[in-house]
């Protein structure tokens, strides 16, 4: 027979092992998750169905065991249609059949639980022998009018339930009990809440304002309170009338006389088998309580005591999580000369679930700096692990001295042998804040951008090639290299895709967005990574944003006469001898006229090399650079990939001197990959 009237409204977390008054009772409870298809239940409901926790897979079909199926197929059809026209729980009285072959009647209540659509999840409940309730018509009619009680008697359970489901926090868990409106639902005149700390209970909670009792806001678990007698004894204490309380708490009771308190209930908070806490709610407008009564309150705490213990962990993990993403991130950011360098990081995650997004500014020999910005795929403590590695791996290829393109590739190799299934989209750029030439090569991730003096901002295409990890597995190890120069006042923006996806917005929708906040922002890198911060904050989303701005200062890099270039292609003597001319004078109108021979032969033995070579053209480059100390730097940039290498020309050899020359005669040089070429370079310092 079905009887949905009379329900019980549970609390998500219901715990596995409820506490003895339950089974005083003989009650048992069950948690039944409809995704899995599989029910716990407890010892007190393995009772009432004369099972053995050994004879139950944990499947709902197996209890037929002990359900004949005419009983199965009614209880199956109030529950489906609970659970169909949106009910919020369910009763349902239904015939056992036990090992002896006698038939017992069993009553189940049930609360049905779920998601923001209004998918149910799960089924929370209690089951009981009801034999002798409906041996006559009395006592089913007794049993209908308590059971109307117990029901809503039980709606505060659902109530706060209901409030506890959001905390993520012990203080949420506090504000929801503690104001007037909780205090209200628990039918209570006054509320107190300690929390187990270091063998001492730690007042946390009191209300309404004004019933604090002097001297017990910290107090030992052995003194002679009500909150610590539950503790000792896991059990809980209902006070039924003044006189009991009087007498039983001396100490206490001289303090709250001027509340009227006419009974109270004081509930231990138990979690997994130990105290985490104790609650007192005292009344001034009843006296005593009856055993559903005593049951429901036992619930209540139950609740309570997982919703804290839930927070509890909650925070632990997030300070762990947070603590291991700062730990991954760089500590500090190194001052660069002739940059402005601003970084961010917003972290979405709750509890401990956190991003591989990270960022890092790696200094490089000769003025040069290296700008990272990463995302590991996935939310968690082993994506952030990855991260790490993969930091720590890049800054020390980096550091090496490889091109920006072999640094990428090798972060891929390294990654594809690591042990992970995780992928990993990357930005590099290598910047020279001498010259402003930035060279970038992007795996996978979005494209930078870039915020002009005059406040103009453009995204930048960069070709790009596959993920870190997914490249060296598909053998795709190519990262074409975009050249692009940093005027003077000049930001370069690198960021994770967390700052510009948005639920519904297409990607490139997202980035002329971005396009227009930077815009519009601040000038100053600070101001405009704080503003674009406070817009993912207002945005929220579940993804976390790691972020890097970097301005190219005017006074930390001003050329001085300006740049010459000269195009020199094969067979062109005059070209040649122009750029020869070029380098002689501009030499000699720097200030380098004692330096003049040696600056020359250098020039000319790169741009021979790039002629002889390359079989293309080549762009040969002059500036003067000012930090420091005053430099001349030389560049020769050809159409091809192929490094120059030097070689040992021999006792008779008439070939293989140059790089040789360049090496002895210049103060510092190099070569860096420009698009589909590279340019080899050399720099000279000038009195």
């Amino acid at each position: 027979m079905a009887d949905r009237g009379a329900s019980v409204s549970l609390p998500e977390d219901w715990p596995a092992h409820p506490d003895p008054i339950l089974a005083l009772n003989h009650m048992g409870s069950f948690d039944w998750d409809l995704d899995a298809g599989l029910m716990d239940m407890d010892a007190q409901a393995f009772e009432v169905f004369d099972l053995l926790p050994e004879e139950f897979d944990g499947r709902p079909e197996s209890l037929t065991l002990r359900v004949p199926p005419p009983e199965a197929a009614r209880l199956d059809s109030v529950v489906a249609r609970a659970i169909k026209d949106g009910s919020e729980n369910y009763g349902a009285y239904f015939r056992v059949r036990r090992r002896d072959g006698t038939l017992r009647w069993t009553h189940s209540q049930g609360y049905i639980r779920r998601d923001e659509s209004g998918r149910p999840r799960r089924v929370v409940g209690i089951v009981r022998d009801a034999t002798e309730e409906l041996a006559d018509s009395t006592a089913r009619s007794l049993r209908a009018a308590q059971d109307e009680a117990f029901r809503q008697q039980t709606s505060v359970v659902q109530v706060i339930s209901a409030a506890l489901a959001h905390a993520r926090s012990v203080q949420d868990v506090i504000d929801v009990l503690k104001d007037t409106h909780g205090i209200r639902h628990l039918g209570a005149a006054s509320l107190v809440m300690g929390l187990v700390e270091a063998g001492r209970i730690r007042l946390v909670a009191e209300g309404p304002a004004g019933s604090f009792v002097p001297g017990t806001r910290v107090t030992r678990i052995d003194e002679p309170y009500p909150m610590s007698e539950v503790v000792r004894t896991l059990s809980p204490r209902f006070i039924e009338s003044a006189e009991e309380f009087a007498a039983g708490y001396p100490i206490l009771w001289p303090y709250i006389t001027d509340l009227h308190i006419t009974s109270a209930a004081y509930l231990p908070l138990i979690a997994q088998a130990r105290p985490i806490g104790a609650m007192g709610l005292l009344y001034d407008d009843r006296r005593g309580f009856s055993a559903e009564e005593r049951a429901v309150l036992v619930a209540l705490g139950s609740s309570i005591a997982q919703s804290l213990q839930r927070a509890m962990l909650y925070e632990q993990e997030k300070d762990l999580a947070q603590g291991l993403q700062q730990a991954m991130l760089p500590r500090t950011i190194p001052s660069v000369r002739g940059a402005d360098i601003a970084v961010r990081y917003r972290s979405a995650a709750l509890g401990r679930d956190i991003g591989g997004d990270w960022y890092d500014l790696i200094p490089l020999p000769g003025g040069r700096v290296g700008a990272v910005i990463g995302d590991v795929q996935g939310h968690d403590t082993h994506a952030a692990a990855v991260m790490g590695q993969l930091r720590i791996v890049l800054r020390a290829y980096a550091a090496e001295g490889h091109t920006p393109a072999t640094v990428m590739a090798r972060a891929s190799v390294f990654l594809h042998e690591l042990d992970t299934d995780r992928f990993a989209t990357c930005l590099y750029a290598e910047a020279d804040l001498s010259t402003g030439v930035v060279q970038v090569v992007r795996a996978g991730h979005i494209d930078p951008l870039i915020r002009y003096g005059d406040g103009r901002c453009a995204r930048v295409p960069v070709e790009g090639g596959l993920p870190l990890g997914l490249s060296a597995e598909f053998g795709r190890l190519e990262y074409p290299v975009a050249t692009l120069e940093l005027d003077p006042g000049t930001t370069l923006l690198l960021c994770t895709d967390g700052l510009v996806e948005q639920p519904g917005i297409d990607l490139d929708d997202g980035m002329r967005g971005l396009v227009t906040v930077v815009r519009q922002g601040p000038a100053e890198v600070r101001d405009l990574a704080d503003r674009l911060i406070q817009l993912a904050e207002e945005r929220g989303g579940d993804d976390d944003v790691a972020l890097l701005l970097l301005r190219r200062r005017a006074r930390e890099a001003t050329r001085v006469g300006g740049r010459l270039q000269q195009h020199v292609a094969p067979g062109d003597p005059e070209a040649l001898i122009q750029a020869r001319h070029m380098i002689r004078a501009a030499v000699r109108g720097w200030g380098a006229r004692d330096q003049a021979d040696e600056i020359e032969l250098v020039a000319d033995e790169l741009i021979t090399n790039a002629l002889i070579h390359t079989e293309g053209a080549a762009i040969v480059t002059l500036r003067a650079l000012e930090s420091t100390h005053r430099r001349l730097r030389i560049e020769v940039e050809d159409s091809s990939s192929a490094l120059p290498r030097r070689r040992d020309a021999g006792t008779s050899g008439v070939s293989g001197r140059g790089l040789l020359l360049v090496d002895r005669l210049a103060d510092t040089w190099g070569v860096e990959a420009r698009g589909s070429g590279k340019a080899v370079w050399c720099e000279f310092r000038l009195p």
